[in-house]
């Protein structure tokens, strides 16, 4: 049965642009999670993955030993064959101190009728060590899934974190996104989302740095695609609470076809006189010269539209 369920998962992979053969291989730290089971856990040296079932979804903690680097990605797979269904996963990731680690993790749901995904996550990067986690999400046209990351990080001195959230395949059906960072002294963040709504979907996203540490600095990134009827919102908040900190904010919103809607709501504030808060929102529309020359070329209007915002979201 998992190796049945492997193989068509690995078969998806492939599809939303990984390589399913990473999942077999023993040299690769990886983790394979179908709806609420665990398929495959692989570990390499410096990093540990603890798991257990739960009656409503997975306990992870993913913690990487101090001082060490590990080699090449961490390949997270977080999938639901079925139509319909429920997963929930809450996460764990510890960074030890000055080590450094890179995570790839695709979320997919190609046979998506009406389906919930939640994931509930607690980050903890230690002192000058470095964590970047890039999540893409692959659902199907049907417009039934319900997304629900949330995170809860903190960054010790001197410490990175870059995170990435990118939903550009298929519909989004209903997305909340829910960040807090949290960061000590000379440490560093970035949060970046990408995300293509289309007709009825609807997306809320929201984004909180709190820049605690002397020398801090943060950076809450979007670009959301709204057409046909979408639907966006967007708060991004960051706090300059110490001395010489630096923080923006950066919220760019494209809005095309009737009854598509966007808001953005930056929110910043300082604490201190040298502390230096900015922010920089825009909503606008599709050049429309740049979709008649397309058109012109022998694209239909939704396809040009389509390739001009896979080059905004790229």
């Amino acid at each position: 049965m998992k190796k049945d369920e492997m193989k068509k998962l690995s078969e998806v992979y492939n599809v939303v642009g990984g390589d399913g053969n990473v999942l077999f291989d023993k040299k690769i730290s990886s983790l394979v999670i179908n709806g609420n089971r665990v398929l495959s856990k692989n570990e390499v040296h410096g990093i540990h993955i603890h798991h257990k079932e739960l009656s409503d979804g997975v306990k992870v903690i993913i913690v990487v030993d101090e001082n060490v680097k590990i080699d090449g990605p961490v390949h997270l797979c977080f999938g639901m064959l079925p139509k319909n269904g429920k997963q929930m996963i809450k996460s764990e990731f510890i960074v030890g101190n000055n080590s450094s680690v890179n995570f790839v993790a695709h979320c997919f749901f190609p046979n998506a009728k009406k389906i919930v995904h939640l994931m509930d996550s607690k980050v903890l990067v230690g002192e000058n060590a470095e964590m970047t986690y890039r999540e893409t999400h692959y659902h199907s046209e049907s417009g039934g899934t319900r997304v629900h990351p949330k995170i809860r990080g903190v960054i010790k001195k001197g410490g990175r974190l870059f995170e990435e959230f990118r939903l550009t395949e298929g519909r989004v059906g209903e997305l909340k996104i829910d960040y807090e960072v949290v960061q000590e002294e000379k440490s560093s963040c970035e949060l970046l989302a990408k995300v293509y709504g289309k007709k009825g979907d609807k997306i809320d996203v929201s984004e909180i740095i709190n820049l605690n540490g002397k020398y801090a600095s943060g950076t809450a990134k979007t670009r959301i695609v709204l057409v046909n009827g979408a639907k966006g919102n967007v708060t991004g908040e960051v706090n300059g609470n110490a001395p010489l900190v630096r923080g923006h904010i950066d919220c760019h919103e494209i809005v095309e076809g009737k009854g598509s809607k966007a808001m953005s709501m930056p929110k910043i504030s300082v604490k201190d006189p040298t502390a230096r808060v900015t922010h920089e929102a825009a909503i606008g529309r599709i050049n429309k010269k740049v979709l008649e020359t397309l058109m012109s070329r022998g694209l239909s209007e939704e396809e040009a539209i389509d390739f001009v915002v896979n080059g905004i979201l790229k």
